[in-house]
């Protein structure tokens, strides 16, 4: 996997001022790429990487081709590390080193992904996916070194708010006081969980979703999409890569999600509790995934069907075929000014705490009665 800036999708701003920050030799020593869900920051932190380590730097980019490019394209540069959530199997300490050749088989496969989706190919049951204390004698270890071939140590973090708090202060002493020649890259999606003092020596660099245009010109050749189609598609995605992923390869999933979103605005209209609950149950069953994928296409049915409400039925300003189209013609009317914001902010929340690993029958079922008071 070849991750030269050229490979990231949009970003064209943010990609400038790192390479402008490694020409003008002002390169901070501790970075926070912070950002939502499928904008990139991992691949982006890469890609600086091996920009930085790059030994025949071509302008604008990493060349691809030299010693370094080629280690950093199987992820095995002697002085590229990883830290990321892992999970205790029960024998020795749990570090990420354990861990390591998974992490490059799943990362070589793409650079975009969900933390959930890294559990899950670790083999997580109900365990959290954690930084343990015993990374922090790791990191230090490794760092004490100097480096092998490259000016520069680079310490990649991903997702640093799962951290355990000795880890965490470890990582502090070194940022305060780094070791020669060392960049850290933190890359959070809730930097706001992160340790005060380790953010407020960091220069923050926010990541921001992927435009609509750059996605959408990106989907429609890497999946040879017509116009229509990957305009839509990166409409209804709101700037995440892997949503837009979603759209594209689960039609049948689409359709399941269809018929759950359906069934609760009918029960919440009349205000069904029994079915409600019957209905909770049956999406708590659904992998976690399932249950986020769920709540993603409800928010865009939402934003697509207050739309239509406010235009008239103005069916050229929305992204709406077949059933969901369909259905939309008599539902936008229950969708509009006095709920619309109440309604996205409980999917949002829904959302927020599924991704957290809350009870699922809890929150579904604390939506639904919410919905229910809702629709109008």
């Amino acid at each position: 996997m070849l991750m030269k800036f050229s490979d990231i999708i949009g970003q064209d701003e943010i990609i400038n001022k790192l390479i402008r920050s490694v020409k003008e030799e002002r390169v901070s020593h501790a970075q926070v790429f912070a950002g939502p869900e499928g904008c990139g920051k991992l691949a982006l932190a890469i890609a600086f990487a091996q920009y930085v380590s790059c030994e025949n730097r071509q302008g604008n980019d990493s060349c691809g081709v030299c010693p370094s490019c080629i280690k950093y394209s199987k992820l095995i540069h002697p002085d590229l590390h990883f830290v990321f959530p892992v999970i205790n199997r029960g024998s020795g300490e749990t570090v990420c080193d354990n861990f390591i050749s998974e992490w490059r088989d799943f990362v070589n496969k793409s650079a975009y992904f969900r933390l959930n989706s890294w559990l899950e190919q670790i083999g997580v049951k109900n365990q959290q996916g954690l930084i343990y204390a015993s990374e922090a004698g790791e990191i230090i270890k490794k760092l004490s070194l100097k480096t092998y071939e490259s000016d520069f140590k680079i310490m990649i973090i991903w997702i640093p708010e799962r951290m355990h708090h000795a880890t965490a202060n470890k990582l502090l002493k070194l940022i305060e006081e780094p070791p020669d020649k060392t960049l850290f890259l933190l890359v959070s999606e809730e930097p706001d969980l992160i340790l005060p003092t380790i953010l407020s020596r960091c220069q923050f660099v926010r990541i921001p979703a992927i435009s609509r245009q750059a996605l959408k010109d990106h989907i429609k050749t890497q999946y040879n999409l017509d116009e229509r189609k990957s305009d839509m598609i990166a409409h209804l995605s709101q700037g995440n890569y892997l949503r837009a992923i979603e759209f594209i390869d689960e039609n049948e999933s689409r359709k399941v999600n269809l018929t759950s979103f359906i069934e609760l605005m009918r029960l919440a209209y009349k205000k069904d509790i029994p079915f409600l609950a019957e209905w909770s149950e049956e999406i708590a069953t659904r992998g976690r995934e399932g249950q986020k994928g769920f709540l993603s296409f409800s928010l865009s049915q939402l934003r697509e069907n207050y739309i239509l409400n406010i235009t008239g039925g103005n069916d050229k300003l929305v992204f709406l075929e077949g059933s969901e189209a369909e259905f939309a013609k008599k539902f936008r009317y229950y969708i509009n000014n006095k709920n619309i914001s109440d309604l996205d902010k409980e999917f949002s929340s829904a959302y927020s705490h599924i991704a957290a690993n809350g009870n699922p029958k809890i929150i579904f079922l604390d939506l639904a009665l919410k919905v229910s008071g809702l629709i109008q």
